[in-house]
């Protein structure tokens, strides 16, 4: 039943990566993310309900857009695999969990605001609040499944919590920490704290960790050009919440075995 509903959610996956990429690509430019219909963005020809299959239609066009030739880039059929890929470890994770729909929400929402991170600098509370406002009402439904109000009240409480702290270090540190990087991280303490308190704890901390190794190898790699350029920190507090959301538990015992 797992890997059914893994494959059942991989699928998903695929098309909702799918309409991600028009997220990512409308959204920061203040378009409608409904209307018009896909579109080359170059010949603004539509695309063909054949030519939007996720992955495949990329690979039978080689990558170009099948009137004007324009290289499409690779990021289309790497968001859609990315989002295929992470929403089946989600299903394997909370498969008969009420929980499963909330995560998948998540992941779809961290997918495209680290890849608009990427591009433009920007975590666009046309995503962000959104999520926010569609995660309380699930992991509700999630806690009421689950017969454990615990975990709704200290998820409200950790989400609390981790926007009091992002709130501190953006007011110490504006230019280190911007204001969209404390709205997610309101969103990213409902679902760690959800799980528990050593996930909110980890996940966030791992943020950091993924930012500072991550961060110095962009610098070393890109030399003095690279040191010019700041460097977006929402995909690494996606790249320590999911962490934690998949593998928090041994993350956590093995740490507790240390410790003791």
């Amino acid at each position: 039943m797992t890997a059914l509903v893994a494959g059942l959610c991989g699928v998903l996956g695929l098309l909702i990566g799918s309409f991600l990429n028009v997220v990512i690509w409308r959204v920061p430019r203040g378009e409608s993310v409904v209307h018009p219909p896909s579109h080359c963005p170059q010949c603004e020809a539509p695309v063909a309900p054949a030519d939007n299959i996720p992955v495949v239609s990329w690979l039978v066009l080689r990558g170009r857009c099948r009137q004007c030739r324009v290289r499409i880039p690779i990021r289309y059929p790497a968001v859609e695999l990315l989002t295929g890929v992470s929403f089946a470890a989600v299903a394997v994770r909370f498969a008969g969990n009420w929980a499963l729909p909330a995560y998948l929400l998540l992941t779809a929402g961290l997918v495209a605001l680290s890849v608009i991170d990427v591009e433009h600098y920007l975590l666009p509370n046309r995503i962000v609040y959104p999520l926010g406002f569609a995660s309380v009402p699930l992991l509700a439904l999630a806690s009421w499944g689950e017969h454990d109000w615990t975990a709704f009240v200290r998820a409200l409480m950790a989400a609390c919590i981790a926007f009091a702290v992002f709130f501190v270090i953006h007011l110490v540190s504006p230019r280190g920490m911007g204001f969209g990087d404390v709205r997610l991280s309101f969103v990213l303490g409902l679902y760690l704290g959800w799980l528990g308190w050593g996930y909110l704890a980890g996940g966030l901390f791992a943020a950091f960790v993924y930012g500072a190794v991550i961060g110095i190898g962009v610098l070393v790699v890109g030399g003095a050009a690279a040191r010019k350029r700041p460097i977006p920190f929402g995909p690494f507090l996606a790249l320590g919440a999911m962490t934690f959301v998949l593998a928090g538990a041994p993350i956590i015992d093995w740490y507790v075995s240390v410790g003791t």
